[in-house]
């Protein structure tokens, strides 16, 4: 096994030797008019097989690739048909990459090599080399031993934008060129299927078990079925084997599905899985759908011709610059390094670390100075995105977010997770700690996957983790939507998970709904209930997580961010513009909490506390809750010296009690509902009992500092007994370097103000060493 090791900023130089050696990407200047001497030997050079340099013109695209393709067959090396790129204006192809055969990693025969070069289309019509890369990174061939590949196929020239190949209108398109060699297993080639071949409508419907030759044969199969039921499907994702990188399963699915556009979030899907036959098998199926299903005349007959051929060299293409499969490419490593390093010399809290196993780069993290500070902040309660796994996105990006005072999603880091182990996993998390100073978080949530749930046990001891409640929405949609159709099984499930109120309700229940639908075969059942102290709400109230276990907020932070053809230089730019709207919007609620007051709704002085105290949004949160215990009654139901408890319940009746114990000394309260330990803000229960005892003011441990308006500037006013010296420390260095960093920028708006600044610097000195 290969050493791996991290490297930090202050190893740039070590890591460009390493990683990149000689390999330089000579980029052209701005190309005007050519003259004819110049045209001329252009010509001459094409012909005589010259070498290929930047300012090079060619009347097509294809004349490009037969010229480098001639140059590599007499140089002895191999080449490929690389990504393309379309006008956003028009969706016209602007400009094509041709690279050599051992560009990317997906095959294990392939080194990541970067020679390539780049034509791109003038307004003339020609065509130009604009970037060239001359050296690779393994040995040539002998000339002789070289063939010449035959392209069948022919560009796509089409100048309307192609709606199918994106979900983001407008967004740059990539796309492979098409052969009409046989489709490998796992591969789907839609484009050969003729617009003019006749498909009978399937004899049988959609079921768990189908099985089919090929996945070809189950995409007609599905697309067939959809036209006589009057909806169309789209290809969505698929899944590889973590050990050969094979396709392993595929899902069809409905073309509503997502919320982009007209979309509407349809769960109608069909899945297939390889088996070790090499026949593919439907393992999971939704038939319903969200919306009104329209038959078009004639439609079930024809299977169009779409313009996306899913083939295993073409899926390689997209996943060459950001592979899976132990490391990141060339392309996206250069374009984040200059990236990091363009922050770094601007802002002296960024941070970034490299993983790398040999000389492959395996995953990134980078967090800049704000993040940081929000960690110090809001680092309590964590969540780990790994969003892609749930997109069409082949970009492995993660993230870290956590939620502010203004309950908003705040940064707390970001990641490129090229090798989706637990090794990765530990690394990932261990440099966020040492990134955040050791500020490790209460709770932690994530998606349930094996090797994540690894590294949180291993490096987050003494966290708690749980899985994302949104994930388990989709999870219970994707594995139990037949169960819910006719039958009171959804009303069951749902009052077993959600309504229990004790461990031993919920099995007696759980096993209820096991026997009563004859379930006991179910696997993802058994596994779930196996796991249930990680996503059953009950198992969870008595840790913080800020109320983030219920929230979506925090997966749509990056929403519009990344798609399955994202280039890494868009990438950078789409990233610092949600950065930007973000933390504006955060901005905009500290000024709305200083400026603005909320309408008091009672005559209890509490309110009038707690709207001086917390920030605009937290205050609508204990208002309603203040407001909802009028509807509660509260009775004592034991007293014993200081120690009393009280049975809260709705309108006196018998629904929704709970039991509130109270120490009158003190006036420390706990509540069965554990709402304040759970997200930190006070239950009606509670308050009744507050109410009862006629108090005027909340004790203030019941006003948590990161509620509060001045939450970014009074971590330390009430320290948590809990922190550690190292979390204590972590607070301390990032308020104050917040609050130096906010100093530096207003001194050095004008010489007075420099000025000004110093001075006071320099006394403060004095103070200080004194």
């Amino acid at each position: 096994m290969k050493q791996r090791s991290t490297f930090f900023p202050s190893s740039e130089v070590v890591m460009h030797n390493q990683l990149f050696q000689s390999a330089l990407v000579v980029k052209a200047n701005p190309i005007g008019m050519v003259s004819t001497n110049r045209y001329v030997n252009m010509e001459n050079e094409r012909e005589s097989g010259g070498e290929p340099h930047i300012g090079l013109e060619f009347d097509t695209a294809d004349e490009a690739r037969d010229f480098y393709n001639m140059y590599a067959t007499k140089t002895g090396f191999k080449i490929r048909i690389g990504q393309l790129y379309r006008s956003r204006s028009d969706g016209s192809i602007s400009s094509r990459r041709f690279v050599c055969a051992k560009e990317g990693f997906q095959l294990h025969s392939r080194t990541g090599c970067p020679a390539f070069i780049r034509v791109k289309r003038l307004e003339n019509g020609r065509w130009v080399i604009d970037h060239f890369h001359k050296d690779h990174n393994h040995e040539l061939d002998s000339p002789g031993n070289i063939c010449p590949p035959q392209y069948q196929g022919k560009y796509v020239t089409a100048s309307k934008p192609l709606a199918d190949l994106s979900s983001r209108s407008g967004s740059r398109l990539r796309e492979e060129e098409s052969d009409c060699q046989p489709c490998p297993s796992g591969t789907i080639d839609v484009k050969r299927l003729k617009k003019e071949e006749r498909v009978d409508i399937p004899a049988v419907q959609p079921s768990v078990g189908l099985e089919f030759n090929s996945a070809n044969e189950a995409y007609k199969f599905y697309f067939i079925y959809a036209a006589h039921e009057g909806f169309k499907i789209r290809i969505g994702q698929l899944f590889r084997s973590k050990f050969d990188g094979s396709i392993t399963s595929r899902r069809f699915v409905c073309s509503k599905e997502g919320h982009q556009h007209s979309r509407i979030g349809c769960g109608a899907y069909l899945r297939i899985k390889r088996q070790d036959s090499g026949m593919w098998v439907v393992d999971r199926l939704q038939l319903e759908h969200n919306h009104e299903l329209k038959v078009q005349p004639c439609a079930d007959k024809e299977v169009p011709s779409v313009l996306v051929a899913l083939k295993e060299e073409e899926e390689d293409a997209f996943v060459s610059n950001l592979s899976q499969e132990n490391s990141i490419g060339d392309q996206w490593y250069r374009t984040l390094l200059e990236y990091f390093q363009s922050k770094q010399s601007t802002e002296t809290g960024f941070y970034y670390a490299v993983d790398l196993d040999g000389n492959k780069c395996r995953n990134l993290f980078w967090a800049d100075g704000r993040s940081r500070f929000s960690c110090s902040q809001f680092g309590d309660a964590v969540v780990f995105d790994i969003a892609y796994k749930r997109t069409s996105s082949v970009v492995p990006f993660a993230s870290f977010i956590g939620i502010n005072n203004h309950r908003q999603p705040v940064l707390l880091g970001c990641a490129l997770i090229a090798d989706e182990s637990k090794e990765s996993y530990c690394w990932l998390f261990q440099t966020y700690l040492r990134a955040m100073s050791g500020r490790r978080p209460t709770s932690i949530i994530t998606d349930q996957d094996e090797a994540v749930e690894q590294a949180v046990s291993q490096v987050f001891r003494g966290t708690r983790h749980c899985f994302s409640m949104w994930q388990m929405k989709k999870l219970e949609q994707e594995y139990l939507g037949v169960l819910a159709r006719g039958n009171n099984f959804r009303y069951e499930y749902e009052k077993c998970v959600y309504k229990s109120q004790t461990p031993a309700e919920f099995d007696a229940s759980w096993t209820i709904l096991i026997s009563r639908f004859n379930l006991t075969g179910n696997s993802w059942l058994k596994e779930m209930y196996s796991k249930r102290s990680s996503w059953v709400p009950l198992f969870l109230r008595g840790t913080f997580f800020a109320g983030l276990f219920g929230d979506e907020s925090t997966t749509s932070y990056f929403s519009s961010l990344l798609d399955a053809r994202t280039p890494p230089e868009e990438f950078v730019t789409r990233y610092e513009r949600v950065i930007q709207r973000r933390r504006e919007e955060e901005m905009q609620e500290d000024m709305n909490s200083c400026n603005s007051q909320a309408t008091l709704r009672t005559k209890e002085p509490m309110e009038d506390q707690c709207r001086r105290l917390y920030t605009m949004a937290m205050f609508k949160v204990f208002q309603k809750e203040l407001i909802d215990s009028y509807s509660y009654t509260g009775l004592r139901i034991y007293e014993e010296g200081i120690i009393s408890k009280y049975l809260v319940k709705k309108g006196g009746s018998d629904s929704d009690p709970h039991t509130v114990s109270l120490d009158g000394s003190s006036l420390n309260a706990n509540c069965s509902c554990q709402k304040f330990e759970y997200d930190g803000m006070l239950c009606r229960h509670i308050l009744k009992v507050f109410q009862h005892m006629n108090l005027s003011e909340i004790p203030s441990r019941f006003i948590l500092t990161r509620w509060r308006r001045n939450a970014k500037y009074a971590l330390l006013d009430n320290i948590d007994p809990n922190f550690s010296s190292q979390e204590l420390k972590a607070m301390v260095i990032w308020s104050l370097r917040e609050e130096a960093s906010n100093f530096v920028e207003a001194g050095t708006t004008s010489i007075d103000r420099y000025r000004l600044a110093l001075g006071i610097l320099r006394e403060g000195n004095k103070d200080l060493c004194w």
